[in-house]
């Protein structure tokens, strides 16, 4: 895949954008109208209405440039989320760092089991919330959008993704619900809490190496790393969540492919109920909820 595209200053910012989306289609990416749109729109400083406006005017040299920049960025590979800077998840804007993975549409599949699971009389209640590996805030902030009494604490062994963390609270007007501490999962926390939710690191650390290049080469390892058979991070959790959770509580964990089962019995075998497993958008269990026994 080639990682360079010419930008005319001539150009006008229409042509740029069937430039871009032209070098992305022979590139082989799959989705380059939208890649195109949201690259030019960036490298502009423009929402989608603007970008509308203005595509019948010429570019600058350095706003060519710019565009030049971002296009052989994401030819190289590089996710257009990292380029931009920010990913939406959950309707939420999410600034994303280095140290942060990108949060996945998948992901959401948490939230939506924890929300189930809790039902309508809990969401209002004052619940406490716990996030383990928290990264650039994605599932504490999401549901703290939609938990309104609820408060929370994200850990990370990261500080880079905690600052980040921090961040996205603050520019969600969440920060003074959303406390960050910087541990493995929950060694550093004192419960009880209400949910433990998490997306931990279930990659076997062999299968790394076939991921999507956009995984593998920039979402930080650790992050991907769940050791040679992928249940590293379970077993831990597992090990910390019976001492952390209320006796009602809820655990949330998100499932790799194929790994319904083996953390099914991590989580017996550590004192937990599971419960059920909420399948994502294509069918696939991914996020399991459990419960302390009785």
């Amino acid at each position: 895949m080639t990682a360079a595209v010419r930008i005319a200053p001539e150009l006008s910012v229409a042509g740029a954008r069937q430039a871009l989306a032209r070098s992305f289609r022979e590139g082989g990416l799959e989705t380059p109208e939208l890649d195109a749109r949201l690259l030019v729109a960036h490298a502009l400083g423009l929402d989608h209405a603007a970008l509308a406006a203005q595509s019948p005017r010429s570019l600058s040299t350095a706003e060519a440039e710019l565009i030049a920049r971002s296009a052989a960025r994401r030819l190289a590979g590089e996710p257009v989320a990292r380029i931009l800077g920010v990913k939406e998840f959950w309707g939420l804007s999410l600034r994303l760092k280095r140290a942060t993975l990108v949060p996945r549409p998948e992901t959401e599949t948490v939230v939506e089991a924890a929300l189930a699971a809790l039902g309508g009389g809990r969401t209002t209640a004052a619940l406490k919330i716990a996030d383990f590996g928290t990264g650039c805030g994605a599932l504490l902030l999401a549901l703290l959008s939609e938990l309104a009494c609820a408060r929370g604490v994200g850990t990370d062994v990261s500080e880079p993704a905690l600052a980040c963390a921090r961040e996205n609270a603050a520019a969600l007007a969440l920060a003074a619900r959303a406390a960050f501490v910087a541990c493995d999962f929950g060694a550093a926390l004192k419960g009880p809490f209400d949910l433990i939710v998490s997306n931990p690191p279930y990659v076997a650390r062999d299968a790394i190496a076939s991921l999507a290049p956009e995984v593998r080469d920039f979402d930080p390892r650790r992050a991907l790393d769940g050791g040679p058979d992928g249940l590293d991070a379970y077993r831990s959790i597992a090990a910390m969540a019976p001492l952390l959770l209320a006796p009602d509580a809820l655990l949330v964990v998100e499932l790799g492919i194929g790994q319904l089962d083996a953390v099914g019995r991590i989580l017996a075998d550590a004192g937990l109920a599971v419960d059920h497993a909420r399948p994502d958008l294509s069918g696939i269990p991914r996020a399991l909820v459990a419960r302390p026994r009785p």
